[in-house]
């Protein structure tokens, strides 16, 4: 193991993350008595130009007036990108009105670590100004070909940063790529043409202690193809997934959650492993395979993951 070492900056359950229009009222109140992990208010491009400025007052309030702990969620702000004139005004308004009630704000289209930086000097000086006991964290959308080109760079960026999200639709729109669908898989490429770039993505959050989150799934009629799409970002090892649809928010729980039998079988493996060293063997066999130190360390993995699924419930509850 490298001497260089990045633990997790700050664990957070996203398994599902509902996406929710800044400019409707009624679908944030619903939102907050969803079963998603995390909710994200809109003030981009979920929001017309025309609607900007009460979005936004919208948000204020909702953060204001929800408890969104106490539901057992986190709550997240996606404000508009750093090249249009709303980004600051949205950044000051909800720090300096509700920066003690919202967890993360979410940076669209971020190309290189400097865009982060201007967001956080604008956090950081209105934490001061305000006294706010709690430190907002920073997620970004990794959906241009710049920001994937410099996606280790801005994952390795200090400070406030906590996930990373793979915008498939702008990114798709920033490659010129030919897509079907958001999040879709064209039928003329041989398998998913969204594999590398999700899976760079994800290797750079492993790498600097990120949680990795998939992006959306356009077609909310198409259940199927939301499970096949979370499977295959499961598989890389994302930590979640978009709904755009409150449809999609239990499909993604289930896809991120482990099964019983997993959990079943993480905790054998710890078992046996405890007692092949207390005979002084470093490696053991469950169900007919061999369980080695790495064998322990991904099933401390989905432990953990149960447990805090488990403590997110019963906050809930």
């Amino acid at each position: 193991m490298s001497h260089t070492l990045h633990p997790m900056r700050q664990p957070r359950l996203q398994r599902s993350e509902l996406a929710v229009p800044g400019s409707n009222t009624s679908f944030i109140d619903k939102a907050a008595d969803s079963a998603a992990d995390f909710v994200f208010l809109d003030l981009e491009d979920a929001v017309a130009p025309a609607d900007k400025e009460q979005a936004r007052r919208n948000v204020v309030e909702a953060l204001r007036d929800i408890d969104w702990a106490a539901k057992g969620k986190t709550v997240s702000v996606r404000i508009n990108g750093l090249d249009t004139h709303y980004m600051y005004r949205d950044v000051i308004d909800v720090m300096e009105q509700a920066g003690d009630r919202v967890h993360t704000i979410l940076v669209p289209k971020v190309g290189v670590p400097a865009d982060l930086y201007c967001v956080e000097a604008l956090i950081n000086q209105i934490e001061q100004a305000k006294g706010y006991p709690n430190k907002v964290g920073i997620e970004a959308l990794i959906e241009t070909a710049l920001g994937m080109a410099n996606v280790e760079a801005i994952a390795s960026s200090p400070g406030r940063l906590e996930a990373l999200h793979f915008g498939v639709a702008d990114y798709a729109a920033s490659n010129r790529a030919r897509t079907v669908s958001i999040g879709g898989l064209n039928p003329d490429y041989p398998g998913d043409q969204w594999h590398f770039a999700l899976s760079r993505m994800i290797v750079a959050c492993r790498a600097y202690g990120l949680r990795p989150i998939d992006g959306p799934f356009g077609d909310f009629s198409d259940p199927d193809g939301f499970r096949a799409a979370a499977r295959r970002a499961a598989a890389l090892g994302a930590e979640g997934k978009w709904a755009i649809h409150p449809s999609q928010v239990a499909l993604a729980n289930e896809v991120f959650s482990p099964p019983a039998a997993e959990v079943d079988r993480a905790q054998r493996i710890i078992e046996a492993l405890r007692q092949a060293a207390a005979q002084g063997k470093g490696a053991a066999a469950v169900d007919g395979k061999m369980i080695d130190a790495a064998s322990e360390r991904m099933a401390q993995t989905v432990i953990a993951m149960d447990e805090a699924i488990r403590t997110a419930a019963a906050s809930r509850a």
